[in-house]
C-alpha cells in the first residue's frame, strides 16, 4: 500500500515494509493497542471486528487493519475452541517425564518424531534437568495409560526411564502475561 502526501510543496512516499523485512526493525512488534486486541481475541476469538473495536477504541477499519498485520505477522497463529476431553472418550490426562538414554541431536529428533505420532499424546516439552521431556498424554482410563506407557512410550529405544503423574485439575490462563515495557 502506497501513500503519497503533499508536505512543504514536496511529495513524500510511504510504503508499507515487506512481509520479510518487518522482523528487521528495531521497533516492538506490537504495541499497547496491539496487545489490548491480542488479550480481547484470546478471550473470545469469535467477537465480531465491530465488538472488537468498541473494546479497544478503535475505527472498525483500523481494527481490522491490525488484526490482518497481526495475522501476516504470524503473531496470531491460529483460532482455537475450548472442547470438553470427554467428547473424545478422554477419560485422564497424564503428564509423563521421560529421560533418554543418550543426548545426542539424532536421540533427540528419533524421540519427538516417534513420541508425537502416538494418538494419545497431546505435546511434548522439551526441558532442562534430570528428565529430557514431559509428555501430556490422553487416555481412557487407568489400563489404557499403563498400556500406552508400558507399550508405546518405554519401548522407545531411546528411552531410559519414565515417571507418570496424572492430572487431576489444569488450570490455565486465556491469555499470555503481558511481560513488556507498557508504551
Amino acid at each position: 500500500m502506497l501513500i503519497t502526501m503533499l508536505t512543504s510543496n514536496l511529495f513524500v512516499v510511504y510504503a508499507t515494509w515487506p512481509h520479510y523485512l518487518r522482523h528487521m526493525t528495531t521497533e516492538p512488534a506490537v504495541d499497547r493497542i496491539d496487545r489490548a486486541i491480542l488479550t480481547h481475541l484470546a478471550k473470545n476469538a469469535r467477537m465480531t471486528n465491530k465488538e472488537l473495536a468498541s473494546e479497544v477504541g478503535l475505527s472498525q477499519s483500523a481494527c481490522l487493519e491490525r488484526v490482518r498485520r497481526l495475522n501476516d505477522l504470524d503473531i496470531i497463529r491460529g483460532t482455537h475452541v475450548d472442547v470438553d476431553p470427554a467428547a473424545f472418550g478422554i477419560g485422564l490426562q497424564a503428564m509423563v517425564a521421560v529421560q533418554l538414554k543418550r543426548h545426542t541431536r539424532s536421540a533427540v529428533a528419533r524421540f519427538e518424531q516417534s513420541a508425537i505420532t502416538l494418538p494419545q499424546v497431546v505435546a511434548l516439552y522439551h526441558l532442562t534437568g534430570r528428565m529430557d521431556y514431559v509428555v501430556h498424554a490422553v487416555a481412557q482410563d487407568m489400563d489404557h495409560l499403563r498400556d500406552f506407557t508400558l507399550d508405546a512410550i518405554t519401548s522407545l529405544p531411546d528411552v531410559s526411564r519414565v515417571e507418570t503423574s496424572l492430572l487431576f485439575r489444569a488450570t490455565k490462563k486465556q491469555v499470555w502475561p503481558n511481560l513488556t515495557e507498557e508504551d
